[in-house]
């Protein structure tokens, strides 16, 4: 009886074991019915994401339309939704300052956890004095930079997925002819500007790159990241320059508070010169899902029409 019962025990714990290995394995790897679980922090990644990987993947990005990625924090549902993920991506280079803690428990975990601005040569990164000694993060905005970042999805796709490796690879080489398409495009718009009138006059330093890869000097009122408010000298600062170089267009951000912009309006009137808006462009967020302005493209598109629009208007 006693030999019976041990017997038991043991075809009871091998098969607790098999359950087990199975479940974990069935967690690990393509858990929604081979489709991989992939979530991004900013819609940027995602865009990426879903136009590597398509069907292939159930994507989320975690910061919808105007979130700011600088101040944004987790909640419960994010760490679950993260938890649940076979691929993270994010963007790193502090970006998401508030989420480190975040990645590192994805980590630990066994998550692979993507950094995609790694993909990125430091030598072509923007480390401005009053940062601390970090890299700019808005690497988006230089297209030819994005493309590494680009790169960097598509490999850990077909490194985590080697039998859709043709698929990605195919992928991957349609976004970048719409990419290389998308550059000659901004390019040209750029162009278009006088050089002496391509100023960028933004409420945040995230379009550094942007000004080296298109020929346009860019002034933000605030620093690159959005953690600190601007002072009335960061406000005084940018009027004497408007008011001195007759800059005739400033422009608000999707997920920037449109306050100091209008302050600076507001001060710059008071001098004896009216400085317009220019219009809304996004930077640390795509816009709305469904339209054109919630892809990276269509995104990229809308702010070189808009800034082109408003300083080609202003220097007639």
């Amino acid at each position: 009886m006693r030999k019976i019962i041990i017997t038991s025990w043991i075809i009871f714990g091998l098969f607790f074991v098999f359950t087990a290995i199975s479940c974990n394995q069935n967690n690990n790897s393509k858990k929604n019915d081979g489709v991989i679980n992939v979530v991004s922090t900013t819609g940027m990644i995602n865009d990426i994401v879903v136009n590597i990987a398509g069907d292939l993947v159930s994507s989320k990005a975690l910061m919808g339309p105007g979130v700011d990625p600088h101040l944004y924090r987790a909640s419960a549902r994010d760490v679950g939704l993260l938890s649940n993920a076979d691929i993270v991506f994010y963007n790193g280079l502090h970006l998401e300052g508030k989420m480190s803690e975040v990645f590192e428990k994805m980590i630990n975990q066994g998550i692979k956890t993507v950094p995609v601005g790694e993909a990125v040569d430091k030598s072509l990164l923007v480390s401005p004095e009053y940062y601390q000694g970090n890299y700019d993060p808005h690497i988006w905005f230089n297209i030819n930079l994005w493309l590494n970042c680009v790169e960097r999805v598509k490999d850990s796709f077909v490194n985590f997925d080697p039998e859709n490796k043709e698929v990605y690879e195919s992928n991957h080489k349609e976004y970048l002819a719409k990419l290389t398409e998308l550059n000659e495009y901004v390019l040209a718009q750029a162009n278009s500007v006088p050089k002496g009138k391509r100023v960028l006059v933004t409420a945040h330093d995230a379009f550094n790159y942007f000004g080296i890869g298109y020929g346009f000097e860019v002034i933000g009122l605030q620093g690159i990241s959005t953690d600190t408010e601007a002072s009335t000298s960061d406000v005084q600062r940018i009027t004497s320059i408007i008011v001195e170089r007759k800059i005739p267009a400033i422009f608000i951000e999707s997920s920037v508070s449109p306050k100091y912009i209008e302050a600076v309006k507001a001060s710059v009137k008071s001098k004896g010169f009216d400085v317009k808006l220019g219009g809304l462009l996004y930077s640390d967020a795509l816009g709305n899902p469904n339209t054109p302005e919630g892809t990276y493209v269509g995104m990229f598109k809308h702010n070189i029409d808009t800034i082109v629009g408003a300083l080609n208007k202003g220097s007639k």
